[in-house]
């Protein structure tokens, strides 16, 4: 088959436009969907800066997390937690006049959740506390960053940490119970 040398170079143009489109339309969504700023974590109502309070001021999780030692969940700093140091640190800040406007008013800061875990998983902070498995374990070094990424946690992430510990993995006892 013999086509004739004028088709092909008509053909050149829609074709590299039409290639052109294609690469630039990848590059927009590459560059929308996974730039730096797009794994910043939520945006809290009150920016909260881990590097500052676990990094730099060296506060542990337990602290602002209370119930990390004896509950499921480890619980987010309740307003008071906040001004019992800000009640004298920066007291006159305008984020910490918004603690204390939370605080004055009874309402709890509606602090936003970073990591994900299913429903269906009874996840025990408390026995991995009790088994010295530190935080960063599983939330990393949050004290490096002034908002947390969050997390997805998967199945697979937690069965490689229990086999790498050698610890239970039977689903019901573990996490399904």
């Amino acid at each position: 088959m013999n086509v004739h040398p004028a088709a092909l170079h008509r053909n050149k143009i829609p074709v590299f436009l039409t290639l052109l489109s294609v690469i630039l339309i990848a590059g927009f969504v590459f560059f929308f969907y996974t730039t730096p700023g797009t794994r910043i974590g939520p945006e809290q109502p009150i920016p909260f800066s881990h590097r500052v309070h676990a990094g730099v001021k060296d506060i542990q999780c337990a602290y602002c997390h209370p119930y990390v030692r004896y509950s499921r969940h480890p619980g987010l700093p309740p307003v008071e937690k906040c001004l019992h140091c800000h009640n004298h640190i920066i007291r006159n800040h305008h984020w910490i006049q918004k603690e204390h406007a939370y605080f004055s008013t009874r309402t709890p800061i509606p602090w936003k959740k970073a990591n994900v875990l299913p429903e269906h998983v009874l996840f025990n902070h408390q026995r991995h506390i009790q088994k010295d498995i530190a935080c960063k374990e599983c939330h990393g070094l949050v004290e490096t960053a002034d908002r947390i990424t969050g997390k997805i946690f998967l199945m697979e992430f937690c069965i490689t940490c229990h086999r790498q510990k050698n610890a239970n993995v039977d689903c019901w006892l573990s996490c399904h119970g």
